[in-house]
């Protein structure tokens, strides 16, 4: 949900065969090849949120079972549900019951499995072992590391990675063009700047801007993401390099209250354009350094407001040789 809106273009345009998947393509060549076999291993996609993990397993779902796919399909988000009760009553007795239609076997498809508690994990384990024969899993995570060795092991594992700018562009020509949208390439750029290889939260920033107007310009956009414009960014870190640190500092509080930009997202923005700024390397790497020390420190709970004016005082003694 992006600014109260719900996520109804994310239901709408989620793709239905494998060749509508972006971003993915080894990976969804290899799991349609395991999916037209019928006979797929138990499953691990592991990578960011928002690139298709989910989509994938439910498109090798309606493939596998067709029309019965509901009937032999469990979903769940283990991030609700990540107790060791689950494990052993609502997973164990759906993996126990025999398949309806040609395929031999359920899928159970857990979302969010790198939440599921150490003892739940040990407990799925034991029942990926005793029902392969009547069920698989596919198992979705952010973070593999945090799945433990003996279910890694049991699964083919599928690491996605974050969709690029042209993946993204895909999408949101095709919904563009659907709902009879106007876009200029600037505010394409924001989209995908904005949802940070996430598609997800893409189209929702879209569909967000599109409730407000069918022409969807790039100051909208940037209204609705809520993000600091690079080249309000730029001014501050300039006047800072020039050494006037009153008015970098004035830019600084206008850009936060009149555009309600949070501490950490102002941080992002500064690491941005760090590396567009005429100093040194060696200036840069130090000037990144320090902004990793502050988004640190404001993660731990410091005022953003002092932390930020710390920052902006280490880019003016940068700009004086000092830094």
């Amino acid at each position: 949900m992006v600014n109260g809106t719900s996520e109804i273009w994310t239901e709408k345009y989620r793709p239905c065969k494998f060749s509508e998947v972006v971003g993915q393509e080894d990976i969804v060549k290899r799991v349609e090849a395991l999916t037209n076999a019928l006979n797929i291993p138990h499953l691990l996609f592991a990578g960011p949120a928002g690139i298709g993990k989910s989509t994938l397993a439910l498109i090798v779902v309606k493939e596998l079972f067709k029309e019965n796919w509901k009937e032999n399909y469990l979903e769940l988000n283990a991030s609700d549900e990540r107790g060791i009760n689950i494990v052993r009553e609502k997973v164990k007795n759906f993996a126990r019951t025999k398949s309806l239609g040609n395929v031999n076997f359920k899928v159970i498809f857990l979302d969010e499995a790198d939440a599921l508690t150490p003892e739940a994990q040990q407990a799925l384990r034991r029942t990926m072992e005793n029902y392969s024969a009547t069920c698989r899993f596919i198992l979705s995570c952010n973070y593999s590391s945090k799945i433990i060795d003996p279910i890694q092991s049991r699964c083919a594992m599928f690491r996605f990675k974050l969709l690029e700018k042209k993946d993204i562009e895909k999408v949101i020509n095709r919904i563009i063009e659907t709902e009879n949208l106007t876009i200029n390439p600037e505010s394409v750029e924001l989209l995908y700047e904005g949802s940070e290889g996430d598609c997800r939260r893409c189209i929702n920033i879209l569909q967000s801007t599109a409730s407000v107007s069918p022409s969807i310009t790039s100051e909208l956009v940037s209204t609705i993401i809520s993000s600091a414009k690079p080249k309000d960014i730029r001014t501050v870190l300039d006047y800072a390099l020039s050494g006037d640190f009153q008015k970098a500092r004035e830019k600084l509080l206008d850009v936060m209250l009149k555009q309600s930009i949070s501490g950490q997202d102002l941080i992002k923005a500064i690491q941005k354009e760090i590396w567009n700024l005429p100093v040194e390397p060696e200036i840069k790497v130090k000037l990144t350094e320090k902004t990793g020390e502050i988004e640190f420190r404001i993660t731990e709970g410091s005022d953003p407001f002092v932390q930020l004016q710390s920052l902006v005082a280490s880019f003016v003694l940068a700009g004086l040789g000092k830094e």
